[in-house]
């Protein structure tokens, strides 16, 4: 039995690419009581996967050199040494960027019956959990409110524009590109786009949110949390879910000019993490598979296939070239799945 994957060998200054990786072939370890194998048939890619690469501490510890790539993954039970789980059996968990793991069984989550590694990574796990608790708790969404969305074509930004809608808000959408923009307002329901890349995004949050924003989902940082602090309206919220503007800057950059305008606007920012919100993940599945099995939530995948793509796929992300979830196809799920 063989095994395949990417070890992290030095620690990136900008981008986590092929030059901090080496592809390397791996004993699979033997199983111990309570341990299981899986083998992988799809990794997340992530902004974090960039953090956790870096020597700073943050809600996980950093990535040890020398150690396998962290990530997420969906994978099939090839063998168990714990009653929890038997082969056949579709998990998901840390099984990081190789083809094979071995991982205590309390580690692993079963995927819902019927629901596919692509459902999974795109609505459920913790992109929808991300969304859903980030709007719903974090940003005290209300009917009414205007909504703004950066990386609105994202995976977690596509799903809470969505969401907002549902919820009766107004929906603007920041994303890359012409394409994307008219994806998130023509098939998502988004109300307004605003394409960063070509447009002025503080006039056009100007024009398009002239009361203020109530609620900024933010996934970007810098100029773009600049821009909608300005427009903050009285008592917004600023969900802070990601920065991925500056994850590959090699220096610190300046922090926002509008802050200021929080303290006149009464407002609040507040930053979350999704592993806060694990223990209530039952009521957000039930919300997400009620909503997309009513056709009102829809995703997007963006596939990249084998293992060996991983750290030029991860590119994707900080380059805007994804549109949806992006995810890596390792193997292909057996046929009895």
């Amino acid at each position: 039995m063989t095994n395949h994957g990417w070890i992290l060998e030095r620690r990136p200054v900008e981008k986590l690419d092929a030059s901090c990786l080496a592809w390397r072939e791996m004993a699979v370890p033997d199983l111990t009581p309570g341990s299981v194998r899986v083998k992988t048939v799809m990794l997340s890619l992530d902004p974090t996967n960039r953090i956790w690469a870096s020597p700073a501490e943050s809600y996980l510890p950093p990535v040890p050199l020398g150690e396998v790539m962290r990530g997420i993954a969906v994978g099939v039970v090839e063998e168990s040494a714990d009653p929890r789980w038997k082969a056949g059996d579709l998990v998901q968990g840390m099984l990081g960027w190789q083809e094979r793991a071995v991982v205590p069984a309390g580690s692993l989550n079963g995927l819902p019956p019927g629901v596919t590694p692509e459902q999974w990574f795109a609505v459920f796990g913790h992109i929808g959990l991300t969304a859903y608790f980030g709007l719903l708790d974090v940003g005290q969404a209300k009917a009414g409110e205007t909504l703004v969305v950066s990386a609105a074509a994202g995976a977690v930004g596509s799903l809470v524009g969505q969401i907002g809608k549902i919820l009766g808000m107004r929906v603007v959408g920041i994303a890359g590109g012409e394409p994307k923009c008219r994806w998130i307002t023509e098939e998502l329901g988004f109300d307004a786009a605003i394409d960063y890349k070509r447009e002025d995004v503080g006039k056009r949050l100007r024009e398009l949110c002239p009361a203020g924003i109530d609620v900024d989902f933010e996934n970007v940082g810098g100029e773009i949390l600049d821009a909608c602090l300005a427009r903050l309206a009285l008592r917004g919220r600023v969900v802070l879910c990601g920065m991925i503007s500056q994850y590959n800057a090699g220096s610190q950059p300046p922090g926002p000019k509008n802050l200021a305008n929080v303290l006149m606007q009464r407002g609040r920012i507040e930053g979350f993490i999704v592993l806060d919100y694990l223990a209530r993940a039952g009521e957000a599945f039930g919300k997400l598979g009620e909503w997309l099995a009513t056709g009102k939530l829809r995703y997007a995948t963006d596939v990249v296939a084998g293992l060996e793509q991983a750290p030029a796929a991860l590119d994707r992300l900080f380059s805007g070239a994804n549109r949806g979830k992006l995810m890596v196809k390792v193997a292909d799920l057996p046929e009895s799945l």
